[in-house]
């Protein structure tokens, strides 16, 4: 796993993304049980997300992965390293 420091190509954390921006997941900060579970839902390297919505206050935040529909915590999503896309 990565840590936040060492991602010079990455340009962006998922949580600092904006609803109708796309990007592709390239890593995930950490290595504990939550890093886990974001793997087991699909976020995995090379995968495509787009940020779709934000809940009235903020958090969560909806995500498009592949054919389906994610919610994320924004403290989840901030473990998520993304390269924007056009």
């Amino acid at each position: 796993m990565l840590k936040r420091e060492e991602h010079q190509h990455v340009t962006a954390f998922l949580d600092q993304m904006l609803a109708g921006q796309r990007g592709r997941v390239a890593g995930m900060i950490g290595d504990d049980a939550l890093v886990q579970r974001l793997m087991e839902m699909g976020l995995l390297e090379g995968e495509e997300v787009e940020v779709l919505t934000f809940a009235p206050l903020g958090d969560p935040m909806e995500i498009r992965l592949g054919d389906y529909r994610l919610s994320l915590r924004r403290n989840e999503a901030a473990r998520v390293c993304v390269t924007p896309l056009p």
